[in-house]
């Protein structure tokens, strides 16, 4: 069967894909010794929102913009919200940020300062009450927290704190809201990290209870790991709450989901189809986690969408009945080649017609690039403060 033959429930499911796009990727941002500067920039989230609104229109999967909070921060978040909605989009996940204030030098709500822990509890707050103003579901919490010498910190009272700051939160949300957690390997705690793989977040969200549950990011892993495990565990026990897309060449991420790696990202794709995770109503939020540094950002989105996409299109072409049968005989190879052959499936006609079903261009990158936007906001936002790392 090729792809363009694919059944009427596989052209249903990826006409039905939803993917967040984050405001910060629009934003100026760089390595770790350079920020580097591109003409037309956001100035301003409404701004940022408005490039967002652009990758959705060429893509027709990208609806949901998330926020970080303070680089998003309005007078008026209700207003935000209209914004976006009168631009085809929605205001999503709503990032919290307890790493960017010298205050947090020793972490946040980790910290041995119980003044310094009150701040950070105040801003997750502070962000709840920002959830409630845009109608916003998901609460996302990065703790940068961790130590960096033996010693310098009681690992056992830190994770206490952390607890404690959780519950208070997990208390404050809404009924229909809920807490996200992330982990990340290392970085930029070098000894402990307090919040550093899924089995600590996991054991977090246990004990808050239903509405707390684990964010993946793909790139927050050691070389190796087999980030489609902890996929699957994490889906069989209902706890999977969000993906952060991205590729893992920074030692952390920020490069475009798929780029080096698209097999992993089937893979990882296949186990959600598997699990029927692909649906909105599942609760799985997928989310690219990315900023682009050299390359123009708005492009760099859509591609990143689209890479989604095609795995998302190939996962969804393999052939389940053959693959339960090979594995039940025990057919090693045969099960493996069940998986290839959709691995292997030129999808991207198949996505052209859907495109032209849905009205839209076949070819996002080609239809933005002669859409003329990027040379309108170059001369267009001229002055003023562009938007990147910390603003």
């Amino acid at each position: 069967m090729t792809a363009t033959a694919a059944s009427p429930e596989v052209r249903a499911a990826l006409r039905g894909q939803q993917i967040e796009v984050p405001s910060w990727a629009y934003g100026n941002s760089g390595t770790r010794f350079k920020v580097f500067a591109q003409p037309g920039v956001p100035r301003t989230p409404e701004e940022k929102i408005a490039d967002a609104a652009q990758v959705h229109a060429y893509t027709g999967i990208a609806p949901i913009v998330s926020l970080h909070i303070p680089w998003d921060r309005v007078e008026d978040y209700a207003k935000l919200a209209a914004h976006a909605a009168d631009l085809g989009v929605r205001i999503g996940a709503i990032n919290a940020n307890v790493f960017q204030d010298d205050d947090y030098r020793l972490g946040s709500v980790t910290n041995p300062d119980p003044r310094i822990r009150r701040k950070a509890l105040d801003h997750l707050l502070e962000c709840v009450d920002i959830m409630d103003a845009t109608g916003s579901r998901d609460l996302k919490l990065w703790f940068s927290d961790g130590t960096n010498y033996p010693g310098q910190d009681d690992i056992r009272a830190r994770q206490d704190r952390l607890a404690e700051a959780l519950a208070a939160t997990y208390q404050r949300i809404g009924e229909h809201q809920r807490i996200l957690l992330e982990y990340k390997l290392f970085e930029p705690a070098f000894y402990v990290t307090d919040v550093p793989d899924w089995g600590t977040a996991y054991a977090h969200c246990l004990k808050l209870g239903e509405r707390a549950q684990v964010v993946i990011d793909t790139g927050h892993h050691a070389p190796g790991t087999n980030i489609e495990f902890i996929v699957a565990f994490l889906l069989r026990e209902g706890r999977l709450g969000a993906f952060d897309f991205n590729s893992r060449f920074y030692a952390d991420d920020d490069l475009m989901v798929g780029a080096a790696d698209p097999f992993q990202l089937f893979r990882i794709m296949h186990e959600i189809v598997r699990a029927d995770a692909l649906r909105v109503e599942s609760g799985v939020n997928f989310m690219l986690d990315q900023c682009h540094n050299i390359e123009p950002k708005i492009p760099g989105q859509i591609r990143s969408v689209l890479n989604v996409q095609e795995a998302t299109a190939k996962a969804l072409l393999v052939d389940a009945d053959a693959l339960a049968a090979a594995q039940a005989a025990g057919d090693v190879l045969g099960a493996n080649a069940v998986l290839m052959d959709a691995y292997n499936t030129d999808v991207r006609p198949l996505l052209r017609e859907i495109r032209t079903e849905q009205g839209l261009d076949p070819d996002p990158m080609a239809a933005y690039a002669r859409s003329g936007y990027a040379g309108k906001i170059a001369a267009d936002r001229v002055g003023g403060q562009q938007a990147g790392w910390g603003a």
